[in-house]
């Protein structure tokens, strides 16, 4: 398939490599020229280009960009085939991206993403960290393969963003639509604690839209006063163990 990545940042540099190795032809974006893109993203045969280019002609749209920055790239969006699949990786972190309007506690992300884009995504890769998502990918069949899930109001759709997050490392989980994606927000018990498929369902079933985000606020602050201490951001040990104890 054609693939356009729109965004070179950690998340979508990883996802061009790996969807470039499983033999997709795919295209990347930064918000500057193409010569600034990551070269990591590149070393397994994906090619950089300017933004404008990323949608034309493609068979996929992955837009990995901060939350704040989606309406800057909906345009881009738009100008895909009427026939894409537009998969969306974002998360909202109102510290990072300011109070957008229209979200808050317990209220759906993608559903506010969806409006943005004027057209159906799928909602998949937002439940792992980049360490993990780097370090932790593995064959089909191998035991303790973490699971990611993947949302989407159509079927073929998410059908295909199942497909992708396999060819990437993980086990794909159908999460079922948008409506529900809510599940796997920041503060949930999905939301980068690492789970398998066995122990997916449980944890999406256990979810608190409005203490989600109460306890994604309290992740934050520890961050940041362990950041403040120590003079460096914690390490992806920490990281795991603390969002198991503040999100399960």
């Amino acid at each position: 398939m054609r693939i356009g990545i729109i965004g070179a940042g950690s998340i979508g540099t990883i996802l061009a490599r790996r969807l470039a190795r499983a033999g997709h032809e795919v295209s990347v974006a930064n918000s500057r020229a193409p010569e600034t893109v990551n070269t990591a993203a590149l070393t397994t045969g994906a090619t950089a280009v300017w933004a404008a280019d990323t949608t034309t002609d493609a068979d996929v749209v992955i837009v990995s960009v901060n939350m704040k920055k989606i309406p800057d790239v909906a345009a881009l969006v738009s100008k895909a085939p009427a026939g894409a699949v537009v998969l969306d990786t974002s998360n909202y972190f109102p510290f990072r991206d300011g109070v957008i309007l229209g979200l808050g506690d317990g209220q759906t992300e993608s559903l506010w993403v969806q409006e943005q884009y004027g057209r159906p995504i799928v909602k998949a890769w937002n439940t792992i960290t980049t360490a993990s998502f780097a370090s932790k990918a593995m064959e089909r069949g191998t035991p303790g393969r973490i699971a990611l899930p993947v949302v989407a109001d159509d079927d073929a759709h998410r059908a295909i963003g199942m497909s992708l997050v396999e060819q990437t490392g993980f086990d794909a989980f159908d999460a079922g639509v948008i409506a529900d994606s809510w599940r796997q927000q920041p503060g949930t018990p999905v939301y980068t604690t690492d789970l398998t498929a066995d122990q997916l369902p449980g944890a999406l079933a256990k979810a608190d839209a409005r203490a989600a985000a109460r306890r994604r606020e309290l992740m934050i602050q520890i961050l940041d006063e362990r950041t403040e201490a120590e003079g460096t951001f914690p390490g992806p040990d920490f990281l795991l163990a603390l969002t198991r104890v503040l999100f399960q």
